[in-house]
This record gives C-alpha cells, sequence and structure tokens, in this order.
C-alpha cells in the first residue's frame, strides 16, 4: 500500500492473503468467517466473478473481523466500485498512472502490482513503496525478488501467483516480503461442498507460517 495511508499495513496482518474467487455471493460471509476464525483475516476478493461486489458488500457488512478488499482492479471505476461496496483495501495485477491514482485517490490501502524492476522504481519515485509482486512464479520468483532486496531495499511486496504451501515459507523468509496471496486454503472441492471447517483448518495452517518465519 501506499506509504502516505494513515492505515496500517497490509502486508503486516497476515503472513498470507487469500485470493478469493467466488462463483455464489452466498459463499462470501461463511468463507469470509472460516478465514478469519483460522486467523486470515484480510481477504482479498477478486473482480473475476459477476457477484464479487456483493460478496465484498456481505463480508463487509457481516463479518466485522475480516478486512475485505478487492483484487484484479485495473480500471479507476473499479476503484470506486469496490470502495463504495466496503473494500478496505485494492489490489491490481499491474498498474498505469490513471489507475494508480485513483487507487491514492480512495483513501483506503492498495497495491499495485509489479513484474519487473523498473516498475519498481517508477513506483518508488511516485512515493509509493508497497507493491505486489505479480505473476511471482512466472516473474522470476524468490531468486527475483533476493535480486531486488540490495539495490532497493525499500520497496516491500505481496508476491501472488503460483505461490502455495510449499514454496510459500521461501517468500516470507525473504527481508522484502511481507506476506503472499494465493488460493491454496481455497480449494475448489472444498468450497463446492461449502466445508467450512476444511477451509478453516487449511487457513489455520497457512496462518502458522507467521510461526516458521520467525524462526528462520
Amino acid at each position: 500500500m501506499a506509504s502516505s495511508s494513515p492505515h496500517s499495513s497490509l502486508l503486516d496482518i497476515a503472513p498470507v492473503v487469500p485470493v478469493v474467487v467466488l462463483q455464489d455471493a452466498s459463499d462470501a460471509v461463511p468463507l469470509a468467517r472460516a478465514l478469519v476464525a483460522g486467523g486470515l483475516p484480510a481477504i482479498e476478493v477478486t473482480l473475476r466473478t459477476p457477484v464479487a461486489l456483493d460478496a465484498i458488500r456481505a463480508i463487509a457488512g457481516e463479518v466485522p473481523d475480516a478486512v475485505v478488499g478487492a483484487g484484479t482492479v485495473i480500471t479507476p471505476d473499479q476503484v470506486t466500485e469496490t470502495v463504495a461496496a466496503g473494500a478496505r483495501f485494492l489490489v491490481s495485477p499491474g498498474w498505469t498512472d490513471v489507475l494508480l491514482e485513483a487507487m491514492r485517490a480512495s483513501g483506503v490501502p492498495f497495491l499495485p502490482g509489479v513484474s519487473t524492476t523498473s516498475e519498481v522504481v517508477a513506483l518508488l519515485e511516485r512515493g509509493v513503496t508497497e507493491m505486489k509482486f505479480f505473476p511471482a512464479e512466472a516473474a522470476g520468483g524468490t531468486a527475483y525478488l533476493r535480486s531486488l532486496a540490495g539495490p532497493l531495499p525499500q520497496a516491500r511486496f505481496c508476491p501472488t501467483g503460483g505461490i502455495g504451501s510449499a514454496n510459500a515459507p521461501d517468500y516470507l523468509a525473504l527481508p522484502n516480503v511481507g506476506c503472499v496471496g494465493g488460493t491454496w486454503m481455497l480449494p475448489a472441492d472444498a468450497i463446492a461442498a461449502r466445508d467450512w471447517g476444511r477451509v478453516e483448518a487449511l487457513a489455520r495452517e497457512a496462518a502458522g507460517l507467521k510461526t516458521l518465519r520467525a524462526q528462520v
């Protein structure tokens, strides 16, 4: 998120930000409650489905312990719509000056997406120090992020894309990574079966990565 934000950093809320793609808005509240109960309160609901705004609205209204945000935000109109629905943070897969200004004007924290050194430098030039690194594995993974830490130590990242329970600890061990985004605690069969207990258990395992990180 922008360094000028008055909010505490999303990167420090939990080690993992679940990236939620919902097909049915009625699943939003029980899913969010399971994630919060498992220790993952920061929840990114992506705008990849028609029910996303309804899902954000429902979580914002009915799950007070959740910090719900909007992902896959790529237009100023989406910034306006998601914040009006109750989004408390914004995440984009990439950024332009137009999108960046809309996110900055929204008043909520935001993570603009980057995948190259030049994009990181351009955001630092604009006063933004916290970013999404996407698509993390395809864009170079932990080796790439490690190489950025030397020349650009002021940049902090939430890597997303290709991250699961096996490689998340490798990312979280990096000095410039605050948290990771992922979907592994949201298996499609568990969502389809509405097995919220399984989601909560997987979320608790993911939240435990913070303890592992402290021991690295």
